[in-house]
């Protein structure tokens, strides 16, 4: 039988190299899951206190200091006696058409700037970029002019009217959602454009049977954050919507808080948390799509 001894000189600079190995794993790495520590208490102490104050019997968010002291679903079950469920419906019946109204929208204007070239084709994208610099908010004051007059002639199209809400989401909603399906229909390959128009196929056909199947990442991804966008604003809404039955979450559950006074932040927890339900559902739903719609619209400008 032959043995091998590792020499003292081996020996030694296996233990130089395992503490280099540690030194740089230090120096290099540790600091990473450091941060990435205090990124994740920093993002989640917030919601877990929105969840204790939704728990708390006191109704208040100061006078506190420790979470989870007391638990009750009251605020919960006290939504049962308030209009929460009217606005909820509201908001996610005005979220899901101007998310499926800006897909459309911005998936024929993408398309069209990316596939075809006609006059004003850059003066039209570099308007749509000014334009999309600046608040639909800034123009509140002109919306509700707008809508007051057009009210005096089609009522449906109003103040107090969904339908005018989400026009008007709809119509600020053309320049960034054009924009970021731009680069997502430059990078399909107009070769297949080319192949169907050989076989004989419109361009309707190669529109909503080729194109958007291709595209579906970044339509997935306009849809949600249009939906998460419409779905907690509140300015717009507040002024255009003006009767209680109408209202959407964000208008209804800030009449909760906006009297110092008699202001309920337990019941607006509870309500907060549910109404982050949705959003979290679409964003499960929807996972597999983001990061791919995201990303590939920067692999061909």
């Amino acid at each position: 039988m032959v043995t091998t001894h590792q020499s003292p000189v081996m020996a030694s600079n296996a233990a130089v190299r395992a503490r280099g190995r540690r030194r740089r794993w230090f120096l290099e790495v540790s600091w990473k899951y450091v941060l990435a520590l205090v990124v994740i208490v920093y993002a989640a102490f917030p919601l877990v206190y929105v969840l204790s104050a939704s728990l708390a019997t006191s109704g208040t968010l100061t006078g506190s200091t420790e979470l989870f002291r007391s638990v009750s679903t009251a605020n919960y079950e006290a939504l049962d006696s308030t209009k929460f469920w009217t606005w909820a419906g509201n908001s996610i019946v005005i979220g899901l058409i101007t998310a499926f109204g800006s897909v459309l929208m911005g998936a024929a204007a993408a398309y069209a700037f990316s596939r075809y070239r006609f006059a004003g084709r850059r003066g039209g994208l570099t308007g749509l970029l000014i334009i999309q610099m600046f608040p639909q908010m800034l123009a509140f004051v002109a919306i509700f002019l707008l809508l007051l007059s057009l009210g005096e002639v089609v009522p449906a199209l109003g103040l107090n009217s969904k339908t005018a809400l989400v026009c008007v989401y709809l119509g600020g909603a053309l320049g960034t959602n054009t924009f970021l399906m731009y680069g997502f229909f430059n990078s399909v390959p107009r070769e297949l454009d080319e192949a169907a128009k050989i076989d004989g196929a419109t361009h309707a056909q190669i529109y909503w049977t080729i194109i958007l199947r291709l595209v579906t990442p970044i339509l997935a991804v306009v849809g949600l954050l249009s939906f998460i966008s419409t779905f907690g604003e509140f300015i717009l809404a507040r002024v255009i919507l003006t009767s209680e039955d109408n209202w959407t979450l964000a208008v209804g559950m800030y009449g909760w808080v906006s009297d110092q006074l008699q202001a309920n932040w337990g019941l607006f927890a509870a309500g907060a948390v549910i109404a982050a339900l949705p959003i979290l559902a679409l964003f499960l739903f929807l996972q597999k799509y983001i990061v791919s719609g995201l990303t590939a619209g920067s692999v061909k400008g």
